[in-house]
């Protein structure tokens, strides 16, 4: 009788709230009259309807992951079949018995930031993970790896080797930690010694351990008693360092544009150059196998140096790897090349002058942008183009299919069937997506300047480009796109909206234009606010326009008089404002390295911070959809997210305006 009573005046309860919210939201709540049109393509939003599981204002937002796919490359190592990569907050696992066709095995939940450096030995796993410190991952299943220990260092964990009962961490201004790692689930330091750089790169060889200490070249450290480490010699190249490897007396050094060093380590106390191999690249880390040194060159891509001569190195071959190359580990005939932006690349080194890439394992990586389209999300990823990702179970999203534009996707929008790219200096790209798998160009525009951003509607695609200002595109053949109007902004066009007859650009350090584009054959300016910092995207709840202005925060304007806009409040966010998303009364802000920061802005004049997920990397944009906040953040993959109030926040249906 007791439950009984209880659930009938819950009941009673709910219909009270439900039918005063519906007083509350039929007089305020309007959408604007073309919000149909602003669902079917994400970026264009003005403004986006309360979602089922986003919370209503005036609460305190916790943030929670409930899924993350991809992120840059920095880190790859091998052990027998597998080949364990750094890909963004995550360890993956590849198997690579066949390196033709690798095979993803399984991969760790997401870190607090990017793997930058791996090491195995047996069935665990340590992993550098920069400002979170080592991690320890338990690899007896790789299909589902599972962290079993974690010791914070006190700097930016950037490489880790693990031999025996101790893990070796490289902490670039802290230098070196040794931790004991005899119980993996509790692992603790036992000494450190201070190198005078930026420690990178380790390899520890019996006594010794040798480190790439940035500015201050090679430092070789005695470890033979860890609790009291102690360096014995150092090689102060003229140049920064940030790999080594070692064979037999000899340690290969990777110095930017400063190539290959080869110094003779005989004497540890004394070690000295002994030859050298310049290339215009930026040599990131060294491998050496047999009679080869394999560097991973940045945008040199894989360059493989015949050191059969110590003193006289030369370039044996070289192969592309379409991506900045970072890390590179050599098994047998194959180099495993781990780039920042395109994931692994497996290059067949049997004949070093005609060394071919065999294989790749790509992911989403330099995520710049996405557009969100039933259970697909579209990632403009740089300079690896389009990604597609399902998305229809977030904690498992899986990247299904791409397509290489020709330029550095910056902005993405999804209509009728294409996705439209803003490809950096390639223009517009159209994407035909009818077979997520397999996308495919049918178009394109070679804008004049930088695509930034797209917005598609009706037959029209309005672009942000850079200094060109904004383009405006007929699609009426979308094979074959013709620019039918501009306007030439003052500054560098990054974002926009389109509401009514009127385009809303965030034009760099020129703040905020207002452009009429009643006429799309002539656009022209009405009005305009010179914010204070730089302005990269915007959203618009007319009369109000919600402005992620770099330094200068989140800006929130005024635009009931289009041309004389007027700021009404402002939030200095902890960050640098990249991206804006609006639900309600809530503006979520991508805010750079200060990840997605949450404010209310029920009262303008005062918006308040009310929570914040903090990404690994770089959040740059964010969109809401489907009861979700999906984040691009450059290094760190897209992230979905919610409020942790998403289970207990739901609306009747008849409120949720949701398609």
């Amino acid at each position: 009788m007791l439950s009984r009573t209880i659930e009938s005046t819950a009941r009673t309860f709910y219909v009270i709230i439900t039918l005063s919210l519906l007083m509350v939201l039929s007089s305020s709540a309007t959408l604007p009259a073309n919000a149909s049109s602003l669902l079917r393509t994400p970026r264009q939003n003005a403004v986006v309807s309360l979602e089922p599981g986003i919370p209503s204002p005036q609460q305190t937002q916790a943030m929670q992951m409930v899924g993350q796919i991809g992120g840059a490359g920095y880190a790859v190592t091998l052990r027998g079949n597998y080949a364990f990569l750094g890909i963004g907050p995550r360890l993956v696992i590849l198997n690579v018995s066949d390196p033709a066709n690798p095979a993803f095995l399984g991969q760790s939940d997401p870190m607090p930031d990017l793997v930058t450096g791996i090491a195995t030995n047996g069935d665990i796993a340590y992993v550098a993970d920069g400002e979170s410190g080592l991690h320890i991952v338990d690899i007896s299943n790789p299909a589902a790896p599972h962290e079993i220990g974690v010791y914070d260092t006190p700097g930016f964990a950037y490489d880790v080797k693990a031999p025996g009962n101790y893990a070796y961490v490289t902490n670039g201004f802290d230098g070196l930690r040794i931790l004991d790692i005899s119980n993996p689930f509790a692992p603790a330091e036992i000494g450190s010694y201070d190198t005078p750089g930026t420690a990178q790169g380790i390899v520890v060889v019996g006594d010794y351990a040798y480190i790439a200490d940035g500015d201050y070249g090679l430092r070789i450290v005695d470890v033979s008693n860890p609790y009291a480490p102690s360096e014995v010699g150092a090689y102060l190249a003229t140049m920064w360092t940030t790999g080594v490897a070692i064979a037999g007396s000899y340690a290969y050094v990777a110095g930017g544009s400063n190539g290959l060093r080869i110094v003779d380590i005989s004497d540890p106390a004394a070690p000295g150059e002994v030859g050298s191999f310049l290339f215009a690249g930026d040599a990131q880390d060294v491998a050496v196998a047999g009679d080869y040194a394999y560097i991973a060159g940045g945008a040199a891509d894989l360059r493989i140096v015949d050191v059969s001569n110590p003193a006289a190195p030369s370039e044996a071959g070289s192969c592309s790897t379409a991506g900045f190359a970072r890390s590179v580990a050599v098994s047998g005939n194959y180099a495993y090349v781990i780039t920042q932006d395109r994931g692994l690349r497996i290059v067949n080194i049997a004949a070093p002058p005609d060394s071919t890439e065999i294989a790749f394992y790509e992911t989403v990586g330099w995520a710049q942008e996405v557009a969100v389209a039933e259970n697909y999300a579209y990632v403009a990823d740089g300079s690896s183009g389009l990604h597609i990702v399902d998305t229809s179970d977030p904690a498992g999203s899986a990247a299904i299919g791409f397509y290489d534009t020709p330029g550095t996707a910056q902005g993405v929008t999804v209509a009728w069937g294409y996705a439209y790219i803003a490809d950096g200096p390639s223009g517009l790209r159209i994407i035909d997506i009818s077979n997520p798998d397999a996308p495919a160009e049918i178009g394109f525009y070679d804008t004049p300047d930088w695509a930034r951003n797209v917005v598609v509607i009706e037959n029209y695609a309005y672009i942000a480009d850079g200094i060109s200002g904004l383009r405006i595109v007929d699609l009426s053949d979308p094979a074959n796109p013709n620019e039918i109007g501009y306007y030439d902004t003052p500054g560098f066009a990054e974002g926009m909206a389109i509401v009514g007859n009127y385009a809303y650009i965030a034009d760099g350090d020129s703040g905020l234009r207002i452009v009429d584009v009643s006429d799309p054959a002539n656009p022209d300016e009405i009005g305009y606010l010179d914010t204070p910092g730089h302005a990269f995207d915007l959203v618009v709840d007319s009369p109000r326009v919600y402005i992620a202005d770099g330094y200068g925060g989140l800006r929130i304007v005024d635009a009931s008089d289009t041309a004389n806009p007027a700021e009404i409040g402002f939030y200095d966010s902890p960050g640098y404002a990249e991206g804006i998303a609006l639900v309600e009364n809530t503006a979520y802000i991508a805010d750079g390295t200060a990840g997605l920061r949450v404010v209310d802005v029920t009262i303008a004049t005062d918006p308040t911070e009310v929570g914040f997920y903090d990404t690994p990397f770089d959040a740059r944009r964010v969109t809401s959809a489907r009861n979700s906040l999906f984040v691009s953040d450059t290094g760190g993959g897209l992230f979905i997210l919610r409020s942790a109030a998403s289970d207990r926040i739901y609306l009747p249906l008849m409120l949720r305006n949701y398609p």
